[in-house]
Protein backbone atom coordinates (compact mmCIF):
# COMPACT_ATOMS: atom_id res chain seq x y z
CA UNK A 1 0.00 0.00 0.00
CA UNK A 2 1.40 3.36 -0.96
CA UNK A 3 1.71 6.36 1.86
CA UNK A 4 -0.89 9.01 1.30
CA UNK A 5 -0.32 12.69 2.97
CA UNK A 6 -3.54 14.78 2.79
CA UNK A 7 -2.65 18.58 2.15
CA UNK A 8 -5.94 19.77 1.55
CA UNK A 9 -9.65 19.34 2.65
CA UNK A 10 -12.86 20.40 2.28
CA UNK A 11 -14.87 19.95 5.23
CA UNK A 12 -17.77 22.21 4.59
CA UNK A 13 -18.90 19.90 1.91
CA UNK A 14 -19.53 16.57 4.04
CA UNK A 15 -21.68 19.57 6.14
CA UNK A 16 -23.65 20.79 2.92
CA UNK A 17 -24.04 17.69 1.08
CA UNK A 18 -24.58 13.86 1.20
CA UNK A 19 -21.91 11.83 -0.11
CA UNK A 20 -23.09 9.76 -2.39
CA UNK A 21 -19.74 8.23 -4.04
CA UNK A 22 -16.04 8.95 -4.39
CA UNK A 23 -13.50 8.87 -6.96
CA UNK A 24 -9.73 9.11 -6.93
CA UNK A 25 -8.35 11.20 -9.78
CA UNK A 26 -5.19 13.21 -10.93
CA UNK A 27 -5.22 16.57 -11.54
CA UNK A 28 -3.11 17.60 -14.62
CA UNK A 29 -0.75 20.29 -13.03
CA UNK A 30 2.49 22.17 -14.01
CA UNK A 31 5.41 21.99 -12.35
CA UNK A 32 5.50 25.30 -10.25
CA UNK A 33 1.82 24.74 -9.37
CA UNK A 34 2.85 20.80 -8.16
CA UNK A 35 5.74 22.51 -6.00
CA UNK A 36 3.04 24.62 -4.38
CA UNK A 37 0.79 21.67 -3.62
CA UNK A 38 3.26 20.16 -1.81
CA UNK A 39 3.65 23.26 0.87
CA UNK A 40 0.18 22.73 1.34
CA UNK A 41 -0.83 25.67 -0.40
CA UNK A 42 -4.03 24.56 -2.29
CA UNK A 43 -7.37 25.22 -1.35
CA UNK A 44 -10.97 23.40 -2.43
CA UNK A 45 -13.24 24.83 0.15
CA UNK A 46 -15.50 26.81 -2.96
CA UNK A 47 -14.01 24.46 -5.33
CA UNK A 48 -16.30 22.59 -8.04
CA UNK A 49 -15.80 20.10 -10.97
CA UNK A 50 -18.09 20.05 -14.32
CA UNK A 51 -17.96 17.87 -17.29
CA UNK A 52 -17.52 19.65 -20.47
CA UNK A 53 -17.09 18.26 -23.58
CA UNK A 54 -16.41 14.87 -22.47
CA UNK A 55 -13.55 16.05 -19.78
CA UNK A 56 -13.71 16.67 -16.53
CA UNK A 57 -12.87 19.78 -15.08
CA UNK A 58 -11.94 21.44 -11.40
CA UNK A 59 -12.97 24.82 -11.40
CA UNK A 60 -12.49 27.24 -8.29
CA UNK A 61 -9.88 25.25 -6.75
CA UNK A 62 -6.79 28.15 -5.11
CA UNK A 63 -3.11 26.93 -5.58
CA UNK A 64 -1.36 29.79 -4.32
CA UNK A 65 1.80 30.70 -6.74
CA UNK A 66 4.69 29.60 -6.03
CA UNK A 67 7.26 31.95 -4.39
CA UNK A 68 10.23 30.67 -6.86
CA UNK A 69 8.56 30.51 -9.81
CA UNK A 70 8.94 33.71 -11.25
CA UNK A 71 7.52 33.62 -15.34
CA UNK A 72 6.30 30.34 -14.75
CA UNK A 73 3.39 30.73 -12.61
CA UNK A 74 0.08 30.37 -13.69
CA UNK A 75 -3.17 32.03 -12.83
CA UNK A 76 -4.01 30.77 -9.36
CA UNK A 77 -7.70 30.15 -9.81
CA UNK A 78 -7.56 28.20 -13.57
CA UNK A 79 -9.73 25.33 -14.66
CA UNK A 80 -7.52 22.35 -14.27
CA UNK A 81 -8.42 19.05 -15.70
CA UNK A 82 -8.76 15.98 -13.90
CA UNK A 83 -6.95 12.72 -15.45
CA UNK A 84 -9.95 10.01 -15.45
CA UNK A 85 -10.31 7.06 -17.77
CA UNK A 86 -13.55 7.48 -20.27
CA UNK A 87 -15.29 4.79 -18.81
CA UNK A 88 -15.35 6.86 -15.44
CA UNK A 89 -16.35 9.99 -17.29
CA UNK A 90 -19.17 8.18 -18.87
CA UNK A 91 -20.50 6.67 -15.53
CA UNK A 92 -20.15 10.62 -13.80
CA UNK A 93 -21.98 11.64 -16.62
CA UNK A 94 -24.62 9.55 -16.14
CA UNK A 95 -25.13 10.22 -11.98
CA UNK A 96 -24.68 14.19 -12.57
CA UNK A 97 -27.86 14.29 -14.92
CA UNK A 98 -30.25 13.50 -12.15
CA UNK A 99 -31.76 15.86 -10.21
CA UNK A 100 -29.46 17.44 -7.85
CA UNK A 101 -26.37 15.28 -8.26
CA UNK A 102 -23.15 17.43 -8.50
CA UNK A 103 -19.56 16.57 -8.48
CA UNK A 104 -17.46 18.21 -5.59
CA UNK A 105 -13.70 17.97 -4.85
CA UNK A 106 -13.30 16.24 -0.98
CA UNK A 107 -9.61 16.30 -0.55
CA UNK A 108 -6.65 16.85 -2.26
CA UNK A 109 -3.69 14.61 -1.41
CA UNK A 110 0.09 13.18 -2.51
CA UNK A 111 -0.31 8.70 -3.19
CA UNK A 112 3.55 8.13 -3.26
CA UNK A 113 4.78 10.89 -5.45
CA UNK A 114 1.44 11.82 -7.21
CA UNK A 115 -1.21 14.43 -6.52
CA UNK A 116 -4.84 13.28 -6.17
CA UNK A 117 -7.89 14.01 -5.60
CA UNK A 118 -10.69 12.53 -4.17
CA UNK A 119 -13.69 13.80 -5.74
CA UNK A 120 -17.25 13.44 -4.47
CA UNK A 121 -20.90 12.57 -6.59
CA UNK A 122 -22.95 14.60 -4.07
CA UNK A 123 -26.70 15.75 -3.31
CA UNK A 124 -27.38 19.01 -1.51
CA UNK A 125 -28.78 18.80 2.11
CA UNK A 126 -31.79 20.89 3.35
CA UNK A 127 -31.36 22.65 6.17
CA UNK A 128 -33.51 20.33 8.54
CA UNK A 129 -31.05 17.78 7.16
CA UNK A 130 -28.06 19.81 8.46
CA UNK A 131 -29.87 20.20 11.61
CA UNK A 132 -30.81 16.38 12.06
CA UNK A 133 -27.06 15.55 11.59
CA UNK A 134 -26.43 18.29 14.51
CA UNK A 135 -28.32 16.71 16.40
CA UNK A 136 -27.08 13.52 16.07
CA UNK A 137 -23.58 14.35 16.51
CA UNK A 138 -24.68 16.38 20.05
CA UNK A 139 -26.72 12.76 21.05
CA UNK A 140 -23.59 10.85 20.16
CA UNK A 141 -20.73 13.32 22.06
CA UNK A 142 -23.19 13.21 24.77
CA UNK A 143 -23.82 9.69 24.82
CA UNK A 144 -20.03 8.83 24.68
CA UNK A 145 -19.38 11.86 27.56
CA UNK A 146 -22.19 9.88 29.94
CA UNK A 147 -20.22 6.60 29.29
CA UNK A 148 -16.89 7.92 30.07
CA UNK A 149 -18.12 8.94 33.38
CA UNK A 150 -20.09 6.15 34.18
CA UNK A 151 -16.58 4.08 33.38
CA UNK A 152 -14.67 6.36 35.69
CA UNK A 153 -16.31 5.52 38.96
Amino acid sequence: MENTKTLAQNKKARHDYFIIDTIECGIELFGTEVKSVRMGKVNIADSYASVDNGEVFVKGMNISPYEHGNIFNRDPLRNRKLLMHKSEIRRLIGQVKQDGYSLIPLSVYLKGSRVKLALGICKGKKLYDKRADLQDRDAKRSMSRAFKEQNSR
